[in-house]
């Protein structure tokens, strides 16, 4: 059974974060594993927003996990297995817990799932810095934190808080991700409607890469809707594109180049 607090575990943890919510940080989520998995991986993912769940709907996963002993199977799509509040609540039922639930909720979708010991486990964090972000800190100590902000300013400043509270819980930046940086129009000029620089900004400011830039393109929105992502339903696109060597980088680019090895252990003389 995998258990991905184990310093022996291989699984890279990638938590992605936002310091508000409006920002694609979901649908950012769901692309990046599928396109994690078009590249040969095992993904799987925690939907860790457990007031605004919407992975299933964004990967087309309707059936709920099975139920294996006292264990979960997850449901998978596109190469991506999934778990989510949203295989347990319905859409329109508000989620009213306290910081002692969500911890548990949090440890059952980690330790109680059977999952497959997939190379990358992507994380979709609720928006801020609350009792969630500080429970995977403490579940996952060597993930890697994405912080996701829009070009405006004003984004990026909010964005910001949540690197900085990955950084007072021992956790790595990795790098930023903007989202809704461009719209091209239908006379191929770019329209930029947020602003422009707020990514890059953020990203000298924490000291970290910006990893990409994603556009605006009705096939991202519709396909979040419908449950196609965007190398499903159009591979040949610039945001499909995007989203490829965005995984590309995550994976090679910024791959960790400390291995843990379960046979070498330090003993006390």
């Amino acid at each position: 059974m995998t258990v991905f607090s184990e310093q022996a575990n291989t699984t890279r943890c990638l938590l992605i974060a936002s310091g508000k919510g409006g920002v694609g940080k979901s649908s950012i989520s769901a692309n990046l594993a599928v396109a994690l998995a078009d590249r040969g991986h095992s993904v799987a993912v925690v939907d860790a927003d457990v007031w605004g769940f919407s992975i299933p709907r964004m990967l087309g996963v309707s059936d709920p996990p099975k139920a294996v002993g006292n264990k979960l199977l997850p449901p998978k799509a596109y190469g991506v297995q999934c778990i989510s509040m949203g295989f347990f609540a319905e859409e329109d039922q508000p989620v009213i817990w306290r910081g002692p639930m969500l911890h548990k909720a949090l440890q059952q979708f980690l330790d109680d799932v059977l999952w497959d010991d997939p190379d990358f486990l992507v994380v979709d964090l609720p928006p801020g810095t609350g009792d969630i972000s500080i429970s995977l800190a403490q579940f996952l100590p060597r993930s890697e934190v994405y912080v996701v902000t829009t070009p405006q300013p004003v984004a990026q400043s909010v964005a910001q808080r949540a690197a900085f509270m990955a950084k007072k819980v021992n956790l790595a930046v990795k790098g930023v991700i903007e989202n809704m940086s461009w719209f091209t129009g239908d006379d191929g000029k770019r329209y930029e409607l947020f602003g422009a620089g707020g990514g890059q900004a953020l990203a000298s400011k924490i000291d970290v890469p910006l990893l990409a830039q994603v556009p605006m393109v009705l096939a991202f929105r519709e396909g979040a809707d419908r449950g196609l992502p965007v190398l499903i339903s159009s591979p040949d696109s610039e945001i499909a594109a995007v989203f490829r060597k965005l995984a590309e980088r995550i994976d090679v680019e910024l791959a960790p180049t400390r291995r843990y090895n379960p046979a070498l252990k330090i003993v006390n003389s």
